[in-house]
C-alpha cells in the first residue's frame, strides 16, 4: 500500500515545541505524530496512529500466544466497584471524579482491576472455568498534578493490562511467569533494553511485584542493581540490617549545651570542638541522629504526626517514605503541627530527655516514633536533647530509647549493600514500561469473587495484574531510536516499510519512483512517497530524516540511468544501486 505524502495529514515542524522537555515529546510534535490539547493530553494524528497501532499489534500476538484473550471495558466507571475495593478513597486527587445528570459518582477509570473482577464473577462459578488470562488495549485516567515530558507522563495514556485468575497459589504461579515471558519477548521484539527490578506494590496491593525498567537518563524512576544480580526499585529496596552491638559497658548518655546547632553539619563542627572521645578522623555525620518530623493525612481525613530517626548522613527519600506510609498522605510537618505538639523542639528534637524516653514506645506524648533499620540496639549516637541549645551524646538505642516501629525512609547510596548480599549496589535512572504482579485475593474478596472447587465448596479466587505502559513504550523507543536530525523508528513499528522521495524538476525521478514503487506494493511493503511537487530536496530530506522511517529511497539526478539512492537511516549508509537491485533488497 501507498501513501502519498502530498495527501498525508501531517504539518512538521521545523523548531521545537516551547514546552517540550525530552527529545521524544519535541520530535514526536514536529514530526506530526501527536499535537497537545491539554497539559499531559494529546491527539494522536495519523503517522502516530500508525506506530501506536503496530506496537500494540505486537503486544497482541505475545499476549495470544501467552493464552490470553482480549476484551474492552469503558473508561467511564461507576463508583460502587472502587469504593468497594477502597480505591475511591486510596486514589485521592489523581482520580478523575465526575457525576452525571442523576448526580451519581463515575470516575475516569486509571485502571480497570474491578471490572475485570466482577466480569468474571458475572460469567464464571466453576474451578473448570479457570485458570483464566483476560486483557485488553484501552485508554487510562489520572490527574497528574505535574504532566511533563510528553507522553512519559500525561493524564491520558493508553496501557495494556492483562489479569489472571486461578483457583490456587501454584496456578497464580504459573499465570504470573506467562506473563512475564510474555513481556520479555515484547520488549526483545521492540529491541528495548530492560531490568526486572523487584518493585513495591503501591495501591495494587498484592505480594509479589516486579517492574520492568528501560534504562535511560529521562526515567523517573531511580534503581538499583548489585554485581551479583539483585535490582530492585529504590521504594522496594530493603536494607541490609547490621547485627545488634552488646552495650553492658557504655557509660550514661551525657548533655551538653549546643547553641545555634540546628542543623547536622553544624552539629558535626561543635561536636569535634566540644564533645570528648571522637573516634579517627572526628565526629561525622554518621554518628548523629536526625529525626525528621512528617505529617500523615489518613484516609478517614485525620492528620497525624510523626518522628522517624534516621543516621545524619542521609535525608528522608520522598518516593520510599510515601510507601512506608501508605496509604496516607506523607508531608513535612508544617508550623501548625509544631504548636500542637510544644514538645517537639525545631531543631534539637530527639528520642530521650533528661526526665527519659519522650518518643517511641515507653513514651507518653502520643506521637509515634519510627527508627531507620540500621538504628540497631547498641547504636551510640549524638543528636537533640530536646530543649533548645542542647544535645546528647553517647546515646545508646535499646538501652536509653525504643520506637514504635522501623522503616524504610531513609536514602539509598552507591555502595550499599544489597541485601541478598550479593555485593555493592549502583543507582541507575529508568523509564518504568511493563509492571506485573501477584494481586493475590485482595480484589476478589473484596468484590465476592469465588467458585466451587473439586469437593463443591466455595473458595475465593486469586488473581494476578499485568500491564504495560503503550503510549510511554512509544515516548521511550522515539527517546532511545533518534538523533538530532529525527527520529529513527525500528522496523517493527515503523509507520512505513519505505520511505520513497523524488527529487528534482524532470519527469524521470517521479517516473522510476512509480516503477520502484509498484514492486514494493507487489511485495507487500507500506510505502510513503514524498510526491509533493515544486518542494525542494532539501526540504523533502529534512522531512525524511525527522519522520524516522528507517529505510529511504532517492529518485533523483541519477534517475536518468535507472539508479537510486538507498540510504539507511540507522546506519547512515548510502548507496546507488539499479532499481531492480533496489526491489530485491527492500523485499528480501
Amino acid at each position: 500500500m501507498v501513501t502519498r505524502l502530498s495527501k498525508l495529514f501531517v504539518r512538521t515542524l521545523r523548531e521545537d515545541p516551547a514546552d517540550a522537555e525530552v527529545r521524544s515529546h519535541r520530535l514526536l510534535v514536529r514530526a506530526g505524530y501527536i499535537r497537545r490539547q491539554a497539559p499531559g493530553i494529546f491527539a494522536w494524528l495519523p503517522l502516530g496512529l500508525r506506530v501506536k497501532t503496530r506496537l500494540e499489534t505486537i503486544i497482541r500476538e505475545e499476549m495470544e500466544a501467552a493464552g490470553a484473550q482480549e476484551v474492552h471495558f469503558p473508561a467511564l466507571m461507576p463508583r460502587e466497584p472502587y469504593e468497594a475495593t477502597g480505591r475511591w478513597e486510596e486514589y485521592g486527587d489523581a482520580l478523575f471524579r465526575l457525576k452525571d445528570r442523576k448526580d451519581a459518582d463515575y470516575l475516569l477509570a486509571p485502571t480497570h482491576e474491578e471490572a475485570f473482577t466482577l466480569l468474571v464473577k458475572d460469567l464464571y462459578t466453576s474451578y473448570k472455568d479457570l485458570p483464566l488470562t483476560i486483557y485488553q488495549i484501552q485508554d487510562k485516567y489520572r490527574d497528574e498534578a505535574r504532566p511533563r515530558a510528553g507522553l512519559l507522563r500525561g493524564r491520558e495514556f493508553t496501557m495494556k493490562d492483562a489479569y489472571s485468575f486461578d483457583v490456587s497459589d501454584e496456578g497464580l504461579d504459573t499465570s504470573y511467569v506467562a506473563q512475564r515471558d510474555a513481556y520479555e519477548r515484547i520488549f526483545t521484539r521492540l529491541g528495548m533494553e530492560y531490568v526486572i527490578v523487584q518493585a513495591d506494590a503501591g495501591a495494587m496491593g498484592g505480594s509479589r511485584s516486579e517492574e520492568f525498567l528501560h534504562p535511560t537518563p529521562v526515567g523517573e524512576d531511580t534503581f538499583v542493581r548489585s554485581p551479583g544480580g539483585y535490582a530492585a526499585n529504590v521504594e522496594a529496596f530493603t536494607t541490609l540490617v547490621p547485627e545488634p552491638l552488646p552495650y553492658d559497658d557504655a557509660p550514661a548518655p551525657v548533655v551538653y549545651d549546643s547553641p545555634g546547632t540546628t542543623t547536622i553539619q553544624t552539629l558535626v563542627e561543635h561536636a569535634n570542638e566540644h564533645v570528648p572521645g571522637a573516634p579517627e578522623g572526628g565526629w561525622t555525620a554518621a554518628h548523629t541522629l536526625k529525626n525528621v518530623v512528617l505529617a500523615l493525612t489518613h484516609l478517614d481525613g485525620t492528620r497525624e504526626v510523626v518522628v522517624v530517626g534516621i543516621p545524619g548522613d542521609r535525608d528522608i527519600d520522598d518516593n520510599r517514605v510515601e510507601v512506608a506510609f501508605a496509604p496516607a498522605e506523607v508531608e513535612p510537618a508544617t508550623a501548625e503541627d509544631f504548636e500542637r505538639h510544644p514538645d517537639l523542639v525545631p531543631g534539637f528534637i530527639g528520642p530521650w530527655s533528661e526526665l527519659g524516653p519522650v518518643l517511641g514506645e515507653e513514651s507518653a506524648t502520643g506521637i509515634r516514633y519510627f527508627l531507620d533499620p540500621r538504628v540497631v540496639d547498641g547504636t551510640r549516637w549524638i543528636t537533640g536533647a530536646n530543649r533548645a541549645d542542647a544535645h546528647v551524646h553517647g546515646l545508646v538505642a535499646g538501652r536509653d530509647f525504643t520506637a514504635d516501629g522501623t522503616v524504610e525512609a531513609a536514602t539509598v547510596r552507591e555502595g550499599d549493600p544489597a541485601p541478598d548480599g550479593s555485593g555493592p549496589v549502583t543507582l541507575e535512572r529508568g523509564m518504568e514500561i511493563g509492571h506485573v504482579f501477584q494481586l493475590g485475593r485482595k480484589y476478589a474478596e473484596s468484590l465476592g469473587l469465588k467458585v466451587l472447587d473439586e469437593n463443591g465448596k466455595l473458595v475465593t479466587v486469586t488473581m494476578g495484574s499485568y500491564g504495560i505502559g503503550v503510549t510511554r513504550i512509544l515516548a521511550a523507543i522515539a527517546e532511545l531510536s533518534s538523533d538530532d536530525k529525527g527520529l529513527i523508528w525500528p522496523e517493527a513499528v515503523a509507520p512505513f516499510d519505505v520511505h520513497v522521495v523524488a527529487t528534482g524538476k524532470g519527469q524521470e525521478a517521479y517516473d522510476l519512483a512509480d516503477e520502484l514503487i509498484a514492486g514494493l506494493e507487489q511485495a507487500g511493503r507500506d510505502v510513503l512517497y514524498d510526491d509533493r511537487p515544486k518542494v525542494s530536496p532539501g526540504v523533502k530530506f529534512g522531512d525524511a530524516e525527522l519522520l524516522g522511517v528507517p529505510q529511504l529511497v532517492v529518485a533523483g539526478r541519477a534517475a536518468k540511468d535507472g539508479l537510486v539512492e538507498l540510504w539507511d537511516r540507522r546506519t547512515g549508509d548510502r548507496e546507488t544501486v539499479p532499481v531492480a537491485e533496489a526491489i530485491a533488497r527492500l523485499t528480501a
